[in-house]
């Protein structure tokens, strides 16, 4: 309280916060008081509320609220209601149908009309009488029972009529009649619905019982559809709408699709039918902006199909899917928006398309010159994959004699037309679809042109080149491209601060209650950079070729020779030129292709397999230099090295000595590599473990059955370099310190204990295990502990197994099963102790050094 306001100052503040606070205490007051009344006292629905309710809150229910019931009383009405009128409906055509015929004409005539023209009738008076649920139950069998004396009619008055025709003319006038049945009384829902649905029978099933064909039927259904979208943009019940929605979309796809199959086989039909269809479409996406994409889109494939089907007799069958590609690219290019232009009058502007009609027909378009990109990629992908599929040796030169496939040449014009249509269009996505389709064209030149083996494979390298020089320099790409919006940084201007809000407005001082509170903007990911997609996109088609190529090449002994020094050559580059994950790719690729051409050199000459397999350690030892200097690829290049080092070892198996050999090299190589601080670690144990290995093939070679004599004198000397460094640095692992040392000689050891018919050896290095064991126990040095442990428990296993095999096949085959179950059951039971011992053990060595 050092630096506290003077007294009077002080009295000044709290007397203000304390009228402050009485303020707000009557205005909660007040606000608490309002809410009881309204929640428990029964107001009268047209007196003023006495304050006024908070902004945004939902009126309350004056008294308390009843107990919500499983139904409300409309639904159980109309539930009562539909029951009762399917009854008399079910009713009215058993009566029909069963008792019509023993009636006379008189009688028949009788209930005829009282009957249907009481249920049409009695709605007028519950309409009255305000019993609209009722009404509608009522006039709905009025509506069967009209139908159920149209059959009537044409049973007894009329059986020799035609059904077809009679059932048009009997639909004609039910829909008219209903029509203005639902139009004088208009509170009715069912019967305007009801006309609808009977329109859509007169003129296809007149134009059926004139005879006509599949042409005059779909021109029929064309109309009718015409009808229905005429109820759809000047009717405005919902309900009559929905159902001329539904059956022109019927009626005009039966129409479309006779249209389209009539573009195959009559063309001007055809043609006629679905420009027809398009038009009366297009005229309904103008008026509907809610359906105008769809229809629009719906428009702009029958207006293809039209053109496509009228070009399509004039060209070659090989023509066929170009035509209708260039059809739809057309229909692109006029739903592209095109912007005002300052000669642009009234007219011009009113004949310009909306937006989403032109998104329609764009979308039409691009469909259909995408299905003709699909039936484009067969010779694409015999182009890529083609040369792999290889039934004779490397470098005989059959594959090289014949093409691939054929295909027709039209399909790399589809690609062509396609990739140079996408390339006009200042957008990314159309900038990479055009650079795919730029691939796949030169991927499926060769097969769809029958181009001879040297220019295939010649184009396939020029493939590689061109999509990796891209990935590396992508600008070229880039050019004429619409830049993504700059994200908001420190140097982007600022919008000017909005004007104060006035008082009482949402969050303005002294806001009312539950005044709104804005909410914070959420931040925009950043857009991707075109050069990076597009440098990723081109690097995806370089490095998808290169197998392609290849394989390719191997027919030809000089081609596969100059193939793998091409590739090499340019996946070095794009290793030393790029940037980030693409160059750690290609540095890698480069690796595995300088091993095919190491391979490729000792086929040629004719080397054996240990000869190759010495071959190809150079390619590890090239990586390790590289490793050296190459630092941002330096990691990657070492460890595909190594993965080639494998193959070499395998090679070098049929031969012991030279298995040896690889492997002695394979040390030099990793110690070579551990000179290097940052991979000391790792190499310096690879490099002990292959000179390791390498010791042990080389007496194998010697058929040395004694290895103790040949590695004792090496474990002696290394445990007294590991003791004297453990004396120097506490802190040294004994793993480094004796872990060598130890496994020189345990393990050539073990492996010839196993071998080993006799009991001196496999006692003497159980001795000696328990011995370091113990050594590692007391001491806690983990090294001793692991690896006499391992051995010691390896070695108990070699002495004791003929005798568990001994007395297992002398136990009953039921006992080994059951003992497993109990120990299993046992296990179970004290989990989580086992689990506690074994996390207890495994901190107590992990502490160890």
């Amino acid at each position: 309280m050092d630096n506290s306001l003077p007294p009077a100052d002080e009295l000044v503040l709290v007397d203000r916060e304390l009228a402050r606070l009485d303020a707000r205490r009557s205005q909660l007051l007040a606000r608490r008081a309002w809410l009881l009344r309204v929640l428990y006292a029964p107001a009268s629905p047209t007196a003023p509320a006495p304050f006024p309710p908070a902004p945004g809150a939902r009126p309350a229910a004056a008294g308390p609220r009843p107990p919500v019931a499983d139904s409300t009383p409309r639904s159980a009405q109309n539930v009562l209601l539909t029951l009762g009128g399917t009854l008399l409906t079910i009713a009215a055509i058993a009566f029909t149908l069963v008792s019509w015929g023993s009636m006379g004409i008189g009688g028949r005539s009788v209930v005829l009309f009282a009957v249907t023209s009481a249920a049409l009738a009695a709605p007028v008076a519950l309409l009255r009488r305000g019993l609209a649920s009722t009404a509608e139950s009522v006039a709905a069998l009025g509506l069967v029972l009209m139908v159920l004396d149209a059959y009537a009619l044409h049973r007894v008055a009329l059986p020799e009529t035609d059904g077809p025709g009679y059932t048009a003319v009997a639909a004609a006038v039910l829909a008219g009649a209903w029509t203005a049945y639902g139009s004088a009384l208009s509170r009715l829902r069912i019967p305007l619905p009801v006309a609808v649905v009977a329109g859509q029978l007169p003129l296809p099933l007149g134009v059926l019982a004139a005879g006509g064909g599949p042409t005059a039927f779909a021109w029929a259904a064309l109309v009718t559809a015409a009808a229905d979208g005429a109820l759809i943009l000047w009717t405005r019940p919902a309900a009559v709408r929905i159902t001329a929605a539904v059956g022109a979309t019927g009626l005009g796809g039966w129409a479309l699709l006779t249209g389209g199959w009539l573009s195959l086989a009559s063309p001007w039909s055809g043609a006629a039918l679905l420009l027809v269809s398009a038009a009366l479409t297009l005229y309904a996406a103008r008026r509907l902006p809610s359906l105008a994409v769809a229809a629009s889109a719906v428009a702009g494939l029958a207006a293809v199909a039209a053109a496509g089907g009228l070009l399509r007799p004039a060209v070659p069958a090989d023509w066929t899917v170009p035509v209708y590609v260039l059809c739809g690219l057309a229909l692109v290019s006029v739903g592209r928006p095109r912007p005002a232009t300052a000669g642009d009058g009234a007219a011009g502007a009113a004949g310009r398309l909306p937006a989403g009609v032109r998104l329609g027909l764009a979308g039409a378009g691009a469909g259909v010159a995408a299905l003709g990109v699909v039936w484009a990629l067969p010779p694409v992908a015999v182009g890529l994959l083609g040369p792999m599929a290889r039934t004779t040796e490397v470098w005989s030169g059959e594959h090289a004699e014949r093409a691939l496939a054929s295909f027709p040449g039209t399909a790399v014009l589809v690609l062509a037309v396609t990739a140079a249509a996408l390339a006009a269009v200042p957008r990314l996505w159309a900038r990479c679809g055009a650079l795919a389709l730029a691939w796949a064209l030169l991927t499926a030149l060769p097969v769809s042109l029958g181009l001879p083996y040297a220019a295939t494979l010649a184009l396939q390298l020029l493939t590689t080149a061109v999509a990796l020089a891209s990935a590396v320099r992508p600008g070229p790409l880039t050019r004429g491209l619409r830049r993504p919006e700059p994200a908001e940084g420190p140097g982007t201007p600022k919008p000017a601060p909005a004007a104060p809000a006035a008082p009482g407005a949402p969050g303005a001082p002294g806001a009312p209650w539950g005044a709104w509170v804005p909410s914070r903007p959420r931040p925009q990911a950043p857009a991707a950079e075109p050069g990076t997609v597009l440098g990723w996109l081109a690097y995806a088609g370089g490095l998808v070729s290169v197998p392609s190529a290849v394989a390719l090449a191997l027919d030809v002994r000089a081609a596969t020779f100059a193939t793998l020094g091409a590739l090499l050559v340019l996946l070095a580059a794009v290793a030393v030129l790029g940037t980030g994950a693409r160059r750690v790719v290609a540095a890698c690729a480069a690796v595995l292709t300088a091993t095919g051409l190491v391979v490729a050199v000792a086929a040629a000459g004719g080397f054996e397999d240990h000869w190759t397999a010495l071959a190809l350690l150079l390619v590890p030892a090239a990586t390790a230099a590289v490793g050296a200097k190459a630092r941002p690829v330096a990691l990657p290049v070492e460890i595909t090295g190594a993965v080639v080092a494998l193959p070499a070892f395998a090679l070098a198996v049929s031969r012991p000595a030279f298995l040896a050999l690889a492997l002695a090299l394979g040390g030099v190589i990793a110690a070579a590599t551990a000179v290097r601080p940052e991979r000391r670690r790792f190499a310096s144990w690879t490099a002990a473990v292959l000179f390791l290995l390498a010791t042990w093939v080389r007496l194998a070679v010697w058929e040395v059955a004694t290895p103790e004599a040949y590695t004792l004198p090496v474990t002696v000397p290394a445990l007294v370099v590991g003791f004297l460094r453990r004396r120097r640095d506490r802190e040294a692992s004994s793993w480094t310190a004796y872990g060598p040392g130890l496994a020189a000689t345990l393990l050539p050891s073990l492996l010839a204990a196993w071998t080993d018919p006799e009991w001196p050896r496999p006692l003497a290095l159980g001795v000696a295990a328990l011995v370091v064991t113990l050594l590692g126990a007391r001491f806690r040095l983990q090294a001793l502990l692991v690896l006499g442990g391992s051995v010691l428990a390896l070695d108990g296993l070699h002495e004791l197994a003929p005798y568990v095999v001994q007395a297992v096949g002398a136990l009953p085959r039921w006992l080994p099963p059951a003992l497993a179950g109990l120990l299993l059951l046992a296990v179970g039971a004290t989990y989580e102790q086992r689990l506690r011992d074994a996390r207890r053990l495994r901190d107590r060595v992990a502490r160890m050094r």
